[in-house]
């Protein structure tokens, strides 16, 4: 049988492939809501992602003199290759692959549909996700200071989902979609435009910190 979670990253991942399809090199080149990273670059991160498993993300990590910045700028040059086009065909090649760094499965979601939305945002680019998935993705987050920093980030918050069952905490209240929820505690401070009531200022405040 098939892993829930697993068929999630290949379905979010295939529906990128697909958003990606027609862009113009100028779009390639917009500057995603990952800090310093382009779309093109983002989506280069991705595929590195779907390419290392735990062996060869060690063996780089040691070559990198555990600077993790490093590794991941490595890894993303590797998958960069010489054209847009290029970009997005070693993309499509990784769709279904099951490989992956020494992470939990659902981080791996967690990444794939944050730095989708990290892409399409900047490009005005919409995509519904299941409401069942992106709540998992929140559940994950909102417990976890892993790879990315959101637990500490929505500390004495209280978050509420208004298109689904996602709660957590107690504190000043925001609230809004799912997938805002998760863009704004992983650090996306544009996605707090989206949230309602007392506590979206201080979470502002917390992001950009700590995001990836």
């Amino acid at each position: 049988m098939t892993d829930p979670v697993w068929a999630s990253i290949h379905a979010a991942r295939a529906a990128r492939a697909a958003d990606l399809a027609g862009l113009t090199e100028e779009q390639w080149a917009t500057p995603s809501l990952c800090s310093g990273l382009t779309v093109r670059e983002v989506l280069a991160h991705l595929t590195a992602s779907a390419s290392l498993n735990a062996v060869r993300w060690m063996a780089g990590v040691i070559r990198c003199r555990f600077d993790f910045d490093r590794q991941v700028a490595v890894r993303l040059a590797e998958q960069l290759g010489a054209t847009p086009a290029e970009t997005l065909e070693r993309f499509r090649s990784v769709v279904a692959s099951t490989t992956k760094p020494p992470l939990p499965v659902v981080a791996l979601l967690g990444e794939t549909l944050v730095h989708g939305e990290d892409i399409r945002r900047p490009l005005g680019l919409r995509r519904d996700h299941p409401v069942e998935v992106v709540t998992r993705v929140a559940a994950y987050y909102q417990g976890s200071d892993q790879v990315v920093v959101a637990r500490s980030r929505v500390a004495g918050l209280r978050l509420v989902a208004d298109d689904g069952p996602f709660t957590s905490g107690t504190g000043p209240l925001v609230s809004g979609s799912t997938l805002a929820l998760v863009m704004a505690m992983t650090g996306r401070t544009a996605c707090c435009d989206d949230l309602d009531g007392e506590g979206v200022e201080l979470l502002r405040s917390r992001c950009g910190a700590g995001a990836a």
